[in-house]
Protein backbone atom coordinates (compact mmCIF):
# COMPACT_ATOMS: atom_id res chain seq x y z
CA UNK A 1 0.00 0.00 0.00
CA UNK A 2 1.18 3.52 -0.69
CA UNK A 3 2.50 5.41 2.32
CA UNK A 4 1.56 9.00 3.09
CA UNK A 5 4.18 11.75 2.89
CA UNK A 6 5.53 12.74 6.27
CA UNK A 7 5.06 16.50 5.92
CA UNK A 8 1.88 18.02 7.34
CA UNK A 9 -0.60 20.21 5.51
CA UNK A 10 0.22 23.93 5.94
CA UNK A 11 -0.30 27.05 3.84
CA UNK A 12 2.14 26.91 0.93
CA UNK A 13 3.52 30.32 1.83
CA UNK A 14 5.20 28.79 4.89
CA UNK A 15 6.47 25.65 3.13
CA UNK A 16 9.23 25.05 0.60
CA UNK A 17 8.07 23.90 -2.79
CA UNK A 18 6.87 20.30 -2.67
CA UNK A 19 6.16 17.71 -5.33
CA UNK A 20 3.52 14.98 -4.86
CA UNK A 21 4.78 11.47 -4.21
CA UNK A 22 4.50 9.12 -7.21
CA UNK A 23 1.52 6.82 -7.57
CA UNK A 24 2.29 3.12 -7.98
CA UNK A 25 -0.42 0.51 -8.37
CA UNK A 26 -0.05 -3.24 -8.90
CA UNK A 27 -2.00 -5.07 -11.56
CA UNK A 28 -5.59 -5.53 -10.46
CA UNK A 29 -7.92 -8.41 -11.17
CA UNK A 30 -11.14 -6.87 -12.42
CA UNK A 31 -9.89 -3.39 -13.30
CA UNK A 32 -7.34 -1.92 -15.71
CA UNK A 33 -6.49 1.59 -14.43
CA UNK A 34 -3.93 3.85 -16.07
CA UNK A 35 -3.00 7.53 -15.93
CA UNK A 36 -0.74 9.24 -18.46
CA UNK A 37 0.61 12.78 -18.42
CA UNK A 38 1.96 14.62 -21.43
CA UNK A 39 4.42 17.53 -20.92
CA UNK A 40 6.89 18.31 -18.16
CA UNK A 41 4.15 18.81 -15.56
CA UNK A 42 4.09 22.59 -16.04
CA UNK A 43 0.74 23.02 -14.32
CA UNK A 44 -1.46 21.50 -11.68
CA UNK A 45 -2.72 18.21 -13.14
CA UNK A 46 -2.53 15.58 -10.40
CA UNK A 47 -3.67 11.96 -10.13
CA UNK A 48 -3.48 9.60 -7.17
CA UNK A 49 -5.03 6.23 -6.27
CA UNK A 50 -5.15 3.75 -3.39
CA UNK A 51 -6.23 0.12 -3.19
CA UNK A 52 -8.26 -0.42 -0.02
CA UNK A 53 -9.55 -3.98 0.13
CA UNK A 54 -12.11 -4.38 -2.69
CA UNK A 55 -12.13 -0.62 -3.32
CA UNK A 56 -9.94 1.40 -5.68
CA UNK A 57 -10.16 5.04 -4.59
CA UNK A 58 -8.72 7.69 -6.89
CA UNK A 59 -8.82 11.36 -7.79
CA UNK A 60 -7.90 13.44 -10.81
CA UNK A 61 -7.64 17.17 -10.23
CA UNK A 62 -6.47 20.21 -12.15
CA UNK A 63 -5.24 22.84 -9.68
CA UNK A 64 -5.09 26.36 -11.05
CA UNK A 65 -1.86 28.32 -10.76
CA UNK A 66 1.80 28.12 -11.65
CA UNK A 67 3.78 24.92 -11.33
CA UNK A 68 5.48 25.41 -7.96
CA UNK A 69 2.40 26.61 -6.09
CA UNK A 70 0.13 24.07 -7.80
CA UNK A 71 2.46 21.18 -6.96
CA UNK A 72 2.76 22.30 -3.34
CA UNK A 73 -1.04 22.43 -3.04
CA UNK A 74 -1.26 19.04 -4.79
CA UNK A 75 1.11 17.62 -2.17
CA UNK A 76 -1.16 18.90 0.61
CA UNK A 77 -4.14 17.39 -1.21
CA UNK A 78 -2.30 14.07 -1.47
CA UNK A 79 -1.61 14.14 2.28
CA UNK A 80 -5.32 14.50 2.98
CA UNK A 81 -6.31 11.91 0.39
CA UNK A 82 -3.87 9.28 1.67
CA UNK A 83 -4.73 9.89 5.29
CA UNK A 84 -8.52 10.02 5.02
CA UNK A 85 -9.27 7.46 2.29
CA UNK A 86 -8.09 4.45 4.36
CA UNK A 87 -10.12 5.67 7.32
CA UNK A 88 -13.28 6.07 5.24
CA UNK A 89 -13.05 3.15 2.78
CA UNK A 90 -10.77 0.68 4.53
CA UNK A 91 -13.31 -0.93 6.86
CA UNK A 92 -15.67 -3.77 5.85
CA UNK A 93 -19.16 -2.58 5.04
CA UNK A 94 -18.15 1.04 4.52
CA UNK A 95 -20.96 3.25 3.24
CA UNK A 96 -19.43 4.37 -0.05
CA UNK A 97 -21.89 7.21 -0.61
CA UNK A 98 -21.13 8.80 2.74
CA UNK A 99 -17.42 8.03 2.50
CA UNK A 100 -16.86 9.71 -0.85
CA UNK A 101 -18.92 12.75 0.16
CA UNK A 102 -16.83 13.16 3.32
CA UNK A 103 -13.60 12.68 1.38
CA UNK A 104 -14.63 15.36 -1.12
CA UNK A 105 -15.44 17.71 1.77
CA UNK A 106 -12.06 17.08 3.43
CA UNK A 107 -10.10 17.57 0.21
CA UNK A 108 -12.05 20.74 -0.47
CA UNK A 109 -11.14 22.00 3.00
CA UNK A 110 -7.48 21.34 2.25
CA UNK A 111 -7.65 23.22 -1.03
CA UNK A 112 -9.39 26.22 0.49
CA UNK A 113 -6.91 26.47 3.38
CA UNK A 114 -3.68 25.56 1.53
CA UNK A 115 -4.04 28.51 -0.83
CA UNK A 116 -4.14 32.18 0.25
CA UNK A 117 -6.84 32.91 -2.34
CA UNK A 118 -9.31 30.99 -4.48
CA UNK A 119 -7.93 27.63 -5.59
CA UNK A 120 -10.09 26.64 -8.58
CA UNK A 121 -9.68 22.86 -8.85
CA UNK A 122 -12.01 20.80 -11.05
CA UNK A 123 -11.75 17.32 -9.54
CA UNK A 124 -13.04 13.83 -10.33
CA UNK A 125 -13.12 11.66 -7.22
CA UNK A 126 -14.11 8.00 -7.52
CA UNK A 127 -14.34 4.68 -5.72
CA UNK A 128 -14.53 1.56 -7.86
CA UNK A 129 -15.86 -1.59 -6.20
CA UNK A 130 -13.93 -4.55 -7.62
CA UNK A 131 -16.54 -7.06 -6.42
CA UNK A 132 -19.58 -5.28 -7.84
CA UNK A 133 -18.09 -3.50 -10.83
CA UNK A 134 -19.70 -0.22 -9.76
CA UNK A 135 -18.12 3.23 -9.64
CA UNK A 136 -19.27 5.73 -7.02
CA UNK A 137 -18.04 9.18 -8.06
CA UNK A 138 -18.19 12.92 -7.61
CA UNK A 139 -17.41 15.09 -10.62
CA UNK A 140 -16.72 18.45 -9.01
CA UNK A 141 -16.28 20.93 -11.82
CA UNK A 142 -17.29 18.88 -14.82
CA UNK A 143 -14.01 17.14 -15.69
CA UNK A 144 -14.76 15.47 -19.04
CA UNK A 145 -15.88 11.91 -18.23
CA UNK A 146 -16.60 9.77 -21.30
CA UNK A 147 -18.11 6.33 -20.75
CA UNK A 148 -18.41 3.48 -23.24
CA UNK A 149 -20.23 0.15 -22.95
CA UNK A 150 -22.63 -1.97 -25.03
CA UNK A 151 -25.18 0.89 -24.99
CA UNK A 152 -22.76 3.20 -26.76
CA UNK A 153 -20.38 6.02 -25.89
CA UNK A 154 -21.62 9.03 -23.95
CA UNK A 155 -20.51 11.83 -21.65
CA UNK A 156 -21.43 11.43 -17.99
CA UNK A 157 -23.19 14.71 -17.25
CA UNK A 158 -23.61 14.55 -13.47
CA UNK A 159 -21.43 17.37 -12.13
CA UNK A 160 -21.31 19.82 -9.24
CA UNK A 161 -19.29 22.85 -8.09
CA UNK A 162 -15.48 22.63 -8.44
CA UNK A 163 -13.39 22.08 -5.35
CA UNK A 164 -11.33 24.89 -3.88
CA UNK A 165 -13.91 27.67 -4.11
CA UNK A 166 -16.17 27.53 -1.05
CA UNK A 167 -15.38 25.73 2.19
CA UNK A 168 -18.94 24.81 3.23
CA UNK A 169 -20.19 23.10 0.08
CA UNK A 170 -21.53 19.53 0.17
CA UNK A 171 -21.13 17.06 -2.69
CA UNK A 172 -23.62 14.47 -3.90
CA UNK A 173 -22.18 11.34 -5.53
CA UNK A 174 -23.42 9.50 -8.61
CA UNK A 175 -23.05 5.86 -9.67
CA UNK A 176 -22.04 4.03 -12.83
CA UNK A 177 -22.11 0.26 -13.34
CA UNK A 178 -19.34 -1.28 -15.47
CA UNK A 179 -20.23 -4.33 -17.54
CA UNK A 180 -17.29 -6.42 -18.82
CA UNK A 181 -15.58 -4.41 -21.53
CA UNK A 182 -16.81 -1.01 -20.28
CA UNK A 183 -14.37 1.92 -20.22
CA UNK A 184 -14.29 5.33 -18.61
CA UNK A 185 -12.04 8.06 -20.04
CA UNK A 186 -11.21 11.12 -17.91
CA UNK A 187 -9.49 14.18 -19.38
CA UNK A 188 -8.15 17.45 -18.05
CA UNK A 189 -8.72 20.80 -19.73
CA UNK A 190 -5.25 20.76 -21.29
CA UNK A 191 -6.51 17.97 -23.55
CA UNK A 192 -9.92 19.30 -24.52
CA UNK A 193 -8.71 22.89 -24.93
CA UNK A 194 -5.78 21.98 -27.14
CA UNK A 195 -5.70 24.03 -30.32
CA UNK A 196 -3.76 26.67 -32.17
CA UNK A 197 -4.19 30.11 -33.65
CA UNK A 198 -5.75 28.54 -36.74
CA UNK A 199 -7.80 25.80 -35.05
CA UNK A 200 -10.62 25.79 -32.56
CA UNK A 201 -10.11 23.82 -29.34
CA UNK A 202 -11.23 20.23 -29.23
CA UNK A 203 -14.23 19.27 -27.10
CA UNK A 204 -15.48 16.32 -25.02
CA UNK A 205 -17.84 15.44 -27.88
CA UNK A 206 -14.92 15.12 -30.29
CA UNK A 207 -13.16 12.77 -27.91
CA UNK A 208 -16.36 10.78 -27.39
CA UNK A 209 -16.51 10.21 -31.17
CA UNK A 210 -12.81 9.37 -31.22
CA UNK A 211 -13.20 6.86 -28.38
CA UNK A 212 -16.22 5.26 -30.03
CA UNK A 213 -14.40 4.89 -33.35
CA UNK A 214 -11.23 3.59 -31.69
CA UNK A 215 -13.11 0.93 -29.72
CA UNK A 216 -15.03 -0.24 -32.78
CA UNK A 217 -11.71 -0.84 -34.53
CA UNK A 218 -9.88 -2.10 -31.42
CA UNK A 219 -12.53 -3.61 -29.11
CA UNK A 220 -10.00 -5.06 -26.67
CA UNK A 221 -7.77 -2.00 -26.27
CA UNK A 222 -6.16 -1.79 -22.86
CA UNK A 223 -6.25 1.28 -20.63
CA UNK A 224 -2.64 1.94 -21.66
CA UNK A 225 -3.57 1.79 -25.35
CA UNK A 226 -6.47 4.20 -24.90
CA UNK A 227 -4.46 6.75 -22.93
CA UNK A 228 -1.73 6.67 -25.56
CA UNK A 229 -4.21 7.00 -28.44
CA UNK A 230 -6.13 9.87 -26.86
CA UNK A 231 -3.06 11.92 -25.97
CA UNK A 232 -1.60 11.17 -29.38
CA UNK A 233 -4.76 12.55 -30.97
CA UNK A 234 -4.52 15.73 -28.89
CA UNK A 235 -0.83 16.20 -29.65
CA UNK A 236 -1.37 15.70 -33.36
CA UNK A 237 -4.19 18.25 -33.38
CA UNK A 238 -2.03 20.80 -31.56
CA UNK A 239 0.89 20.44 -33.94
CA UNK A 240 1.05 23.14 -36.64
CA UNK A 241 3.50 23.89 -39.41
CA UNK A 242 4.52 27.12 -37.62
CA UNK A 243 5.30 25.26 -34.41
CA UNK A 244 7.42 22.76 -36.35
CA UNK A 245 9.27 25.59 -38.13
CA UNK A 246 9.79 27.47 -34.85
CA UNK A 247 11.29 24.37 -33.24
CA UNK A 248 13.56 23.85 -36.25
CA UNK A 249 14.78 27.46 -36.31
CA UNK A 250 15.06 28.23 -32.60
CA UNK A 251 15.56 24.78 -31.12
CA UNK A 252 12.54 24.93 -28.84
CA UNK A 253 8.78 24.95 -28.96
CA UNK A 254 6.16 26.76 -26.94
CA UNK A 255 5.36 25.53 -23.46
CA UNK A 256 2.21 23.46 -23.44
CA UNK A 257 -0.33 22.98 -20.71
CA UNK A 258 -0.51 19.71 -18.82
CA UNK A 259 -2.46 17.09 -20.74
CA UNK A 260 -3.65 14.15 -18.70
CA UNK A 261 -5.76 11.12 -19.58
CA UNK A 262 -7.04 8.49 -17.14
CA UNK A 263 -8.76 5.28 -18.25
CA UNK A 264 -10.66 2.78 -16.12
CA UNK A 265 -11.45 -0.40 -18.00
CA UNK A 266 -13.28 -3.49 -16.79
CA UNK A 267 -11.69 -6.40 -18.68
CA UNK A 268 -13.73 -8.53 -21.03
CA UNK A 269 -14.68 -11.98 -19.81
CA UNK A 270 -12.32 -14.67 -21.09
CA UNK A 271 -13.54 -16.31 -24.27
Amino acid sequence: MLSAPSQSTQPPGSLPTRTPAPTTLPSLEGLDLRCYYHSARTGGDFFDALILGPHVVFLLTDIAGKRDSAHTIASATQDTFRQRAPQLFGTPGANLTNAISILAHDINQTLTTACPGVCFSPTFLGCYDLNLGVLTYINAGGQPAIFSDSDGTRILTHACMPLGLFALLTYEPAFQAFEPGARLLLLTKGVIEVGSSSRLPLSPDRFAHFLDDHLRKNPRSSAHDLCTAVLGQANQYARTSWQSLKKLLFGKSERIDDRTAVVLARPHRPT
